[in-house]
């Protein structure tokens, strides 16, 4: 019996799911099984993971249910005492499974691994570093306040806790990482691995680009939790609406500029300072103005010439990303 199940959804993943498992193949770490969950997929996925011969691989197929349903389907037919979530489009660096392994063995008292990550494009070529957070121990209090795990590819988690916090909630549109991350946390301590492991493939398709379900399911995600928080958390609801209002707002203007992107962005800013009037006095705030006017005001080509000879936002993420509370910290700050 493998020591770590690797589950992998994959639904219309032709382009890069060859890539994606090769990631796993090429750990330093080889005592693991692959799951892949074809999720109805209407592109020839299906054939392509059929098609691989490696013993480790075992290919499930159902009809469309979406990717909390095949990651809790890979979750029920895995065999490993370590479980580990791989979206279809991600990549993992060759240490991956054995730096998170070695952590957990370390820290016996946790329950979950975690490591950094950067962001690639479609093309797989580096786009730019991902937060690069590391929060340890009793993490329940910062995750409240964000999802300093930043993507569902990330964590290595222990069997039996992942089995007592019932896997991923399958009513949620989106945001069910975080969901997850948040009941563990309620009841296990986190460690990080403080190096880029994971490559978060950033394209026009990802459920992460639909900013309006996103919104709503992160809302659903912080009601429920701050609902089952100690009254000595409560505090924390508001900078935790300014986080998520402040991502939003970066998810919003990435990409071409057109004018609803700039509406729901200002939306979004507005937020984000209601919850967080400190916002006030960060001097990103006039750039992040600024990007919103011009999508809002002009046609998307000038906008995109305006944009692009200002140089203000060659990485939006470099200026919102960073900008988030933490337990520690009252007022906004670029980390």
């Amino acid at each position: 019996m493998s020591l770590v199940s690797v589950i992998i959804p994959a639904y219309n993943a032709q382009e890069t799911i060859l890539e994606t498992i090769d990631s796993v193949l090429q750990q330093t770490f080889a005592d693991f099984e692959v799951i892949i969950v074809d999720d109805g997929s209407q592109d020839s996925t299906l054939e392509i993971v059929s098609a691989i011969t490696d013993s480790r691989l075992k290919v499930l197929s159902y009809p469309n249910a979406g990717a909390c349903v095949s990651r809790n389907r890979g979750f029920a037919e895995a065999k490993g005492e370590f479980i580990a979530f791989l979206d279809a489009d991600d990549l993992w660096t060759p240490d991956k499974l054995e730096a998170q392994l070695a952590a957990l063995e370390a820290n016996p008292q946790a329950a979950v691994a975690y490591s950094w990550t950067n962001c690639i494009d479609e093309a797989g070529k580096f786009l730019r570093r991902g937060n690069h957070l590391s929060v340890n121990g009793d993490v329940y209090a910062e995750l409240l306040l964000s999802d300093v795990l930043e993507n569902g590819s990330t964590p290595l988690i222990r069997r039996e806790a992942l089995a007592a916090v019932g896997g991923f909630d399958e009513s949620l549109a989106a945001a069910q990482d975080w969901d997850l991350y948040l009941r563990l946390a309620a009841n296990y301590q986190f460690v990080a691995v403080p190096s880029p492991q994971v490559l978060y493939r950033i394209s026009t398709n990802s459920m992460s680009s639909n900013v309006l379900r996103l919104e709503s399911a992160s809302l659903q995600v912080i009601e429920k939790a701050f609902t089952q928080a100690p009254a000595a958390l409560q505090y924390l609801k508001k900078p935790s609406l300014a986080n998520i209002y402040s991502y939003l707002t970066f998810k919003a203007l990435e990409g071409s500029p057109q004018r609803q992107q700039g509406l729901t962005a200002a939306r979004f800013i507005w937020q984000a300072v209601v919850n967080n009037p400190s916002l006030l006095r960060a001097r990103v705030l006039v750039k992040v103005l600024f990007k919103i006017a011009v999508m809002i005001i002009l046609p998307p080509q000038l906008a995109q010439m305006v944009l692009t000879k200002a140089g203000t936002f060659s990485d939006v993420r470099a200026l919102l990303g960073y900008m988030r509370l933490s337990t520690n910290d009252a007022n906004w700050s670029l980390d």
